[in-house]
């Protein structure tokens, strides 16, 4: 299966190689390509690819902004976002993962790395840089976080606990596996039970929900 994915960055030259980069790669195809965070909303509407590629600082509409338009909380239908860019602000990485970003990737990031995160969001997981997931955990360790979301209605098992803080270390089902002794179907169990429970669309929310509850940090 081809990842159909629309890149939109306002340099002209970042957005060419990046999509040079991404059809070098196999099953991975641009489909289009826009200038600003209006044009990429707009693109996107019109052609629903697998996944969406935005830098966050663009004319018109930013990449955050971009973001909550194409899979915040209010969409019916989101689109996967993977957000490239070479800010690494904190307060950049937590906005784009809350407008609903599925990653999260500075621009030095290798081609395997930006390959790994288009196929990632297509199949809705996540990939965030291990840079930037140490700097979130540093970040919510050292600042007042936002108001602690709700407790889920039926609380979570040891195990899936043991599996959030896996999660929002920035690890993949694969690493986690590893590291807790447990096949990697039974990785994907907890991390849906995880989802039910939470009420997170995605990885990303949940990561997002072990930091608001300073499971981590």
């Amino acid at each position: 299966m081809t990842i159909r994915v629309v890149v939109a960055d306002d340099q002209d030259l970042v957005r060419t190689g990046l999509t040079m980069i991404l059809n070098a790669q196999p099953n991975i195809e641009v489909v289009g390509e826009a200038t600003d965070g209006l044009e990429a909303v707009e693109l996107a509407r019109q052609l629903r690819p697998d996944v969406c590629l935005l830098d966050i600082s663009m004319p018109r509409m930013d990449g955050i902004e971009a973001t909550e338009a194409l899979a915040g909380p209010d969409v019916d239908d989101p689109i996967p976002i993977v957000i490239i860019t070479t800010f690494d602000r904190d307060e950049y990485v937590y906005g784009a993962l809350k407008a609903g970003a599925r990653g999260f990737l500075l621009k030095d990031a290798d081609q395997e790395l930006l390959a790994q995160a288009i196929h990632a969001a297509a199949t809705g997981d996540a990939l965030i840089a291990p840079d930037v997931t140490a700097r979130l955990l540093q970040t919510f360790a050292n600042s007042e976080r936002p108001a602690a979301p709700p407790q889920p209605i039926d609380p979570l098992t040891e195990r899936e606990e043991e599996v959030l803080t896996e999660v929002a270390l920035g690890k993949s089902n694969a690493e986690i596996a590893e590291d807790l002794f447990i096949s990697h179907s039974t990785v994907k169990t907890h991390i849906a039970r995880l989802m039910t429970k939470l009420e997170a669309r995605n990885r990303v929310e949940i990561v997002i929900w072990a930091y608001e509850t300073r499971r981590v940090g």
